[in-house]
This record gives structure tokens, C-alpha cells and sequence, in this order.
């Protein structure tokens, strides 16, 4: 799959990101560069609990998942954002097909280590890839939704979007995975002020999240990128979604954003 890549996007990112990207994805396929896009949706999915009255956590930046909340997920993720990013990549002119992890048992789950804590949140652990290769073949991006499949076919899990994206880069062995977020790469204070690191490794990464230095919601994502890099996955790029020709400018000059190399 050498004319692919994997980008990663929050759901809150994506609807916050301007036409040009879209056109800049239209651009990259007409020149037969297919992107693979996996996306998450948090913000809507709080949105749409809080309206239910259901209570969902997180526990170590996994949302804790019960039943109920899974099928919220599941309605947000795989109806509500996974539809709106294809409607605005076809707005754009470029052609896209929505999917979820279910669809043609497209991603195989089992429970995460710590699912006592957390329910029923997956590991994934097979990607149909054939299935991804054959919608590509027909000129099409792939939007995924990363809800997973049990072994038994029946139970459903609640991936992160950051992991699924990084198993869907391993399995389809592309070289690059980009994560598209709202900020400009992974930070350092120096001097008193914050600077974008152009490029880490895993030992740096282990350093910053020992000192703090990366909290929160990055660590998923950086956890995510690092064990993506594995098989042909050489590097993980994290990049501002709202930069102007983002995707062409990694792609094409590699000067943007934080590069996390093997």
C-alpha cells in the first residue's frame, strides 16, 4: 500500500477544520495519494450522553464503557461524525466511504488488560485489510469509525481512535501514519517559552510523560504513535489540522509538526 497513508482525526477537530483541508485531501487523491482516515468523537459523545443522563468517566484516558454507553458511541461515532466527515470530503469533490470497525469485520477486538476498570473498551487484534485495500482500489478514502468486533462475532468494543488508527497503519503496512489535531505538535517549554519539537523518539516520549511535561490526552496519542511504529511504520507525524495545505506539507516538504521516529 504504497500509495496510502493513515491520518488519525478527533471528531472535534475534523468539524472544526476548514474547506482548504478538504480541498487539500481532494488534491492529494487526484494525485494518487489515498488517505485512510480513522476517526474519534468525544466531545459529541459527552454531548449526546449528557443529554441522556448517562454517566461515563475515564479511567487512564480510556472512557469507561458500559452497555449503554456503547451504544451511544456506537450512534455518534459510526452514524453521526463518520457520515459528516464523508458528506464534507464529497463536498470537497473527493470520493469517500464510511465504514465502522463491524462492517465486513473490518476491526477484531478483545478486551483491553485492565477492562475490570474500564468495560468494554478492545484491543484490536486483526484488521481486515483486504477490505480496506479493495475500497481504496476503487478510488475510494475510507472513513473509520473505530468500534470493534469480538472473536465471537457478537460483542461490540469501544476502540480509542488513536489505537485503532495506529493498528489500522501496522496491519496495512504504510510508512507513515499523521494525526491531525488543534495543536502544532508535541511541546516544550525552553527558556520560559513552548516550542514544537520537530522530532522525537520513544526514550524522549517516556521522559516528557515521567516529568509531566506530557499530560493528559497527549498521552494516549503518543502511546498510540509509538506502538504504531512497528512493521513498515517508520514514523508518526502529529500536525495542526488548521495549517494550510497541512497533509501536502508533510507529504511533500516534512516540516511541520512533531515527527515521532522509530
Amino acid at each position: 500500500m504504497n500509495n496510502c497513508f493513515v491520518m488519525k482525526c478527533g471528531g472535534s477537530t475534523l468539524a472544526a477544520l476548514p474547506e482548504s483541508f478538504f480541498a487539500d485531501l481532494k488534491r492529494l487523491q487526484e494525485d494518487g495519494l489515498i488517505p485512510v482516515i480513522v476517526h474519534g468523537g468525544g466531545p459529541a459523545i459527552n454531548e449526546t450522553l449528557g443529554k441522556l443522563g448517562i454517566e461515563s468517566e475515564f479511567v487512564g484516558g480510556l472512557r469507561k464503557t458500559s452497555e449503554a454507553v456503547l451504544d451511544v458511541v456506537e450512534m455518534v461515532l459510526a452514524g453521526q461524525i463518520n457520515k459528516e466527515i464523508v458528506r464534507k470530503i464529497q463536498k470537497s469533490g473527493a470520493k469517500a466511504l464510511g465504514m465502522c470497525g463491524v462492517d465486513g469485520h473490518l476491526m477484531l477486538a478483545q478486551p483491553v488488560e485492565n477492562a475490570h476498570e474500564v468495560g468494554l473498551v478492545g484491543d484490536v487484534v486483526g484488521v481486515n485489510a483486504a477490505l480496506i485495500e479493495g475500497v481504496v482500489n476503487m478510488g475510494y478514502m475510507p472513513v473509520i469509525a473505530p468500534i470493534g468486533l469480538g472473536e465471537d462475532g457478537g460483542q461490540r468494543y469501544n476502540i480509542n481512535a488513536d489505537t485503532a488508527a495506529g493498528a489500522v497503519a501496522s496491519h496495512l503496512g504504510v510508512e507513515r501514519m499523521i494525526v491531525v489535531t488543534d495543536v502544532p505538535g508535541i511541546m516544550r517549554t525552553v527558556n520560559g517559552e513552548k516550542v514544537v519539537l520537530p522530532s522525537v523518539t520513544k526514550a524522549d516520549i517516556d521522559e516528557m510523560i515521567a516529568s509531566g511535561e506530557i499530560y493528559g490526552g497527549m498521552i494516549p496519542k503518543v502511546r498510540a504513535a509509538l506502538q504504531c511504529i512497528q512493521g513498515n511504520v517508520s514514523e508518526v507525524v502529529i500536525v495542526d489540522g488548521s495549517v494550510p495545505e497541512v497533509l501536502s506539507k508533510v507529504l511533500k516538504e516534512g516540516n511541520v509538526g512533531t515527527r515521532i521516529l522509530r
